[in-house]
Order: C-alpha cells, then structure tokens, then sequence
C-alpha cells in the first residue's frame, strides 16, 4: 500500500479530462443522428432545465 500517491488536484484534472472527453463522444454521436431516441429526449430535457436555472438565477436587467 506504498504506491504512488496522485494529488487531489491530479485526480480532478484526469476526472474532467475523461469527461471532457465522453461529452465529445456524446456531441459527435448526437450530431451524427447516432443516439437512441429516448437519450435524445433525455438530453433535450436536461438542456430545457438547464436553460430555466441559468434564466433563473441570471440577473434582471431594467428596460
């Protein structure tokens, strides 16, 4: 149980570099018309409620 220790900060920067890198795959497969229609409905939900809590929480501007 020796082994080398890898820093927290390591292991966030390779956790956001999978990421980043499942996020493209999904992206390209989306583009490419390649997802199931159900995963399509879940991404499409989930960039609806995104979209509401950015709108949400953005600050009003005076007319």
């Amino acid at each position: 149980m020796n082994g080398p220790v890898i820093s927290r900060a390591q292991a966030i920067a390779d956790a956001r570099r999978a990421l980043d890198r499942a996020r493209a795959r999904r992206d390209a497969d989306r583009a490419a018309g390649r997802l199931a229609p159900e995963i399509e409905l879940i991404c499409r939900r989930l960039e609806r409620q995104q979209r509401a809590a950015r709108a949400a929480t953005a600050p009003r501007r005076a007319a």
